[in-house]
C-alpha cells in the first residue's frame, strides 16, 4: 500500500510536468486531450519563422559590415572609429534578433515593448561609458589639469552611468525608480555620517588632484617629513623620504598643512655658510669657493652663483654661499652640501686661507712692569637687626 501511494505520487508529477510543457508550448487547457502532434507542427512553424527572421537580420547586418569595410577609405574612417560602428551594429543586431524571437513565442506586445526600450536606454549608455574614457582625456588636456585625476574621474563617471543606466532600464518593466533611489540616499547618508575621516580624505585628495599643488614625482616638504609623492590616493598620500622609507599620511592632514614643493620650478636656489679667519683676505677666499663651485657638476652657471659676507662674528668671517640646482638634484641635497663643504675646505687650505675654530686670545699691553698695580677699593656692610627695630649701621673700610 505505501509503495502504490508513492507510484501515484510520482506518476502526478510527472502528468503536471506533462500538462505545463503542453501549455507552455501553446496548448489550451480546455482541450480533453493534448494534441501534441498540432502542437509540433505549430513548434516547428515558428521555429522556421524565427529561423528565417535571425537569417535576413544577420543578412543586414554582414551587409552593413562589407559596405563599411569597403569604403572606409571615402569616409576616413581609422581602426578604432570601425571597431566602435562594429560594435553598435553587432548591438542593434543582437537586440532586434532578441525582439524577433520575442514577437514569435507568444510574449505580451507590453513587454517586447518595453524589451526595446530598455534596449534602446542601455545601448545609449554603453556608448556613453565606452567614449567617456575619451572625452575625460580631453577635457584635461584642454583644462590643462593633473592627468593624476583621469582615473578618478573615469571611475566617477563609470559608476555614474552604471547606475543611470540600471535605472533607466528597469523603469521601462515598472519598477519604482523613486523608492529605490530615495532608499539609497539614506543609505548613502547613514554611511557618510558613520565614515566621516574616511569622507572628508576622499574629498581631500579629490581637490588636491584638482588644485595641482604637487604631483607625483615632486618633492614636497609637509610637517616633519620631506620626499618624493610616489603616490595621490583617494583617502592618503604617500611619500618616499631619502632613507627609503614611505611616509603614509591622511590627504586632510596634507590639505590642513602648509606644504613646500621644492621642485615645482625648473631650478631651485640652496645656501651654505663658511667661516675663515679675520686676517685672511676676503677676494681670495670667495674666488676659492667660486672656483670650486664652478668645478662642481650638479650646479648650474646660470643663474649665477654667489659667495658674499653675511656676518662679522666672534671667531671669524662668515660667507653665505648661494647656487642653483635641478629639481633632479633634490633628492641628493644633503650629499651634495656635505661634499661642497669638503672642497671648499680644501680649496681654502690651498690658498692659505685658514678656517678659525672657536677660541679666546688674551692680548695684553706691552711695556709694563708685573704685577701690575691696582688702585684700592673700597666696600660697603650693612648690618640689620632681626627685629628690624634698629637702624642699620654702615662701616667702611679701605683696602
Amino acid at each position: 500500500m505505501p509503495i502504490a501511494s508513492i507510484t501515484d505520487f510520482f506518476k502526478e508529477i510527472v502528468r503536471d510536468l506533462h500538462t505545463s510543457l503542453y501549455l507552455a508550448l501553446g496548448g489550451s487547457a480546455d482541450e480533453e486531450s493534448l494534441d501534441w502532434s498540432s502542437q509540433a507542427v505549430e513548434l516547428a512553424s515558428t521555429a522556421i519563422k524565427i529561423l528565417i527572421l535571425l537569417a535576413v537580420l544577420g543578412f543586414f547586418y554582414w551587409l552593413a559590415i562589407y559596405v563599411i569595410k569597403q569604403s572606409k577609405t571615402k569616409i576616413r574612417l581609422n581602426e578604432r572609429r570601425i571597431k566602435i560602428v562594429r560594435s553598435v551594429l553587432r548591438y542593434i543586431w543582437i537586440v532586434a534578433s532578441l525582439i524577433a524571437i520575442m514577437s514569435q513565442i507568444y510574449f505580451e506586445p507590453d513587454t517586447i515593448k518595453a524589451t526595446a526600450k530598455a534596449s534602446t536606454w542601455a545601448g545609449v549608455y554603453y556608448v556613453l561609458w565606452t567614449s567617456s574614457g575619451q572625452i575625460i582625456h580631453r577635457v584635461l588636456q584642454h583644462y590643462g589639469l593633473n592627468a593624476s585625476i583621469e582615473q578618478l574621474l573615469k571611475n566617477i563617471l563609470s559608476v555614474l552611468l552604471l547606475v543611470l543606466g540600471l535605472a533607466s532600464v528597469m523603469a521601462q518593466f515598472g519598477f519604482d525608480i523613486v523608492s529605490l533611489v530615495a532608499g539609497l540616499g539614506i543609505v548613502g547618508l547613514a554611511v557618510g555620517f558613520a565614515a566621516q575621516s574616511t569622507l572628508a580624505n576622499f574629498i581631500a585628495g579629490i581637490t588636491i588632484l584638482l588644485e595641482q599643488s604637487f604631483q607625483v614625482g615632486d618633492w614636497i616638504h609637509i610637517n616633519e617629513n620631506e620626499g618624493r609623492v610616489v603616490l595621490i590616493a583617494l583617502r592618503t598620500t604617500h611619500i618616499l623620504t631619502r632613507d627609503n622609507i614611505t611616509v603614509i599620511i591622511p590627504n586632510s592632514n596634507v590639505a590642513s598643512s602648509e606644504v613646500t614643493n621644492l621642485t615645482s620650478k625648473s631650478f631651485i636656489r640652496f645656501d651654505i655658510r663658511v667661516r675663515i679667519a679675520f686676517e685672511d683676505d676676503i677676494d681670495t677666499a670667495r674666488n676659492a669657493i667660486l672656483q670650486v663651485l664652478t668645478d662642481t657638476e650638479v650646479v648650474l652657471s646660470r643663474p649665477e652663483t654667489s659667495a658674499t659676507v653675511d656676518e662679522v662674528g666672534e671667531y671669524g668671517v662668515f660667507f653665505i654661499v648661494r647656487f642653483w640646482v635641478k629639481p633632479a638634484a633634490v633628492a641628493r641635497m644633503p650629499k651634495i652640501k656635505e661634499n661642497l663643504r669638503e672642497y671648499i675646505k680644501h680649496a681654502l687650505d690651498a690658498a692659505n686661507i685658514s678656517t678659525p675654530y672657536p677660541h679666546m686670545r688674551l692680548l695684553m699691553p706691552k711695556d709694563v712692569d708685573y704685577p701690575i698695580a691696582t688702585k684700592p677699593f673700597a666696600t660697603t656692610t650693612e648690618f640689620v637687626s632681626n627685629d628690624k627695630l634698629t637702624s642699620p649701621t654702615l662701616t667702611k673700610t679701605d683696602h
